[in-house]
């Protein structure tokens, strides 16, 4: 599952590509997932005026949880409660974890929003670490959180504490993910809750047809934002990781607030101003260099 900007579980240590043509491949691969990502964000706001981002959320919920019901195959009768509780907890998280994103990418763009939002792993990361170098990592990152968040009066400090709200749920969403990953099997548990996150927009998304009847193309650019934010990243990423290093494919994710502000420039016209990259830069340094200076 992909909620904006990346959120799958990484082994801890990989094998090295095994040949330059590997490299290469992994490389590609990480570029045209992260790419996809962020255009599927960018695509989805494209449906906002009609359905809105809790519809085009709803819909991605549906295409998320087609994909990795077929992909995981989960056996729900088998499951037990100490395997249900973090599934169910897991479902609550990422449809909250996408609704905020996506309404926080409506009121300050998607290069804000995913940077906001990418504090979530990043704080994850540097409170697990134990190094003079990740604090000084940490107050790179404040810096720029800081510099995104300044009193100005255009300033849409709803917007930027619904990506916030998204980052701590990314946050939880990777601390689930390794209590799922340890008790239920394979990739059942993650289309489990995807699964479940889909039922419980089934609701939404039929109140929103109602108030909000969609257009044809309206869907579409749902149905696309799901299939590129959701199906496209993850079957990438799986052929990813088996070309690259965990490290390096956590440093190319550390890229994406980049993506996210050249696509939402490209596609939705939404430009950021010289304090705006700064700030953006700060996260994505902090994160950066936490990660090429730590050790496997």
């Amino acid at each position: 599952m992909r909620a904006a900007p990346a959120r799958r579980a990484v082994p801890t240590r990989l094998p090295n590509p095994q040949s330059p043509a590997r490299g290469w491949t992994g490389v590609v691969t990480m570029v045209a997932s992260g790419l996809s990502n962020q255009t599927g964000a960018a695509v989805g706001a494209l449906a906002f005026p009609v359905i809105g981002p809790v519809g085009v959320v709803a819909v991605r919920q549906y295409v998320a949880a087609a994909v990795l019901l077929a992909v995981g195959r989960p056996r729900l009768r088998d499951f037990t409660w100490p395997q249900w509780w973090p599934v169910l907890l897991l479902a609550v998280v990422f449809g909250t974890m996408n609704l905020s994103l996506y309404t926080a990418v409506d009121r300050i763009g998607l290069g804000l929003a995913v940077t906001l939002e990418f504090l979530g792993p990043l704080g994850i990361a540097l409170a697990a670490a134990r190094r003079h170098l990740d604090a000084c990592c940490a107050v790179i990152a404040a810096a720029g959180v800081v510099t995104l968040m300044r009193p100005r009066p255009s300033a849409d400090y709803v917007g930027m504490g619904l990506a916030l709200l998204a980052a701590v749920c990314w946050a939880s969403y990777i601390l689930l993910n390794r209590t799922v990953g340890r008790r239920v099997p394979g990739a059942q548990g993650a289309a489990a809750a995807a699964g479940v996150s889909a039922v419980l927009f089934l609701p939404v998304g039929i109140l929103v047809a109602v108030q909000r009847p969609p257009t044809a193309e309206s869907v579409a650019w749902a149905v696309a934002a799901g299939v590129l934010s959701s199906a496209v990243p993850y079957l990438a990423d799986l052929l990813t990781l088996r070309h690259v290093p965990a490290q390096v494919f956590g440093l190319f994710m550390s890229v994406n607030p980049v993506l996210a502000a050249l696509v939402g420039w490209a596609v939705l016209g939404q430009g950021l101003g010289s304090w705006e990259w700064a700030g953006i830069g700060a996260v994505v340094t902090a994160n950066a260099l936490s990660l090429v200076t730590r050790r496997e």
